[in-house]
């Protein structure tokens, strides 16, 4: 990474800490160095957007790993709130769940989630999936500076 290119950040909100520490390994496997911030609960997730309480110098994520299966606000709601407001909706969000459903693929497209990828229940595919989702967001496309 040569000093022109940002670091980026990356919110993870997932409460399953096996895939919270597999998606850590799979971005601290690039070649890019990025920040990593793991989120297992909805309302705390919408803390560090929002940069409230302990997160009130958090860093606005350049791109959001969003499951949908969480404690306190469920997945959905969380798309929704952060999709509503006017200074987080630029944020990319790339569902990663177990939900494979077809009506909850178009519940988060029509929430304004930017794409859904199922998750593997084997943790070398998982690993594999997170290194295409890191390539093609952190590596093909632009993404905008706060």
């Amino acid at each position: 990474m040569d000093s022109l290119t940002p670091k980026r950040l990356i919110l993870v909100v997932e409460n399953n800490p096996d895939h919270q520490r597999l998606i850590a390994a799979a971005f601290q496997d690039s070649p890019v160095q990025h920040e990593i911030v793991a989120i297992a609960d909805g309302e705390q997730a919408l803390d560090f957007l929002y940069r409230r309480g302990r997160f009130a110098t958090a860093t606005r994520p350049d791109l959001i790993l969003l499951d949908l299966d969480l404690p306190s606000k469920a997945g959905p709601d969380l798309l929704a709130e952060i999709k509503a407001q006017p200074q987080l909706k630029r944020i990319p969000i790339v569902i990663l769940t177990l939900r494979d459903r077809p009506e909850e693929v178009l519940r988060a497209y029509t929430l304004q989630g930017n794409c859904y990828v199922l998750k593997s229940a084997d943790f070398d595919q998982l690993f594999q999936i997170i290194k295409r989702i890191e390539e093609f967001w952190l590596g093909v496309v632009t993404l905008p500076l706060e």
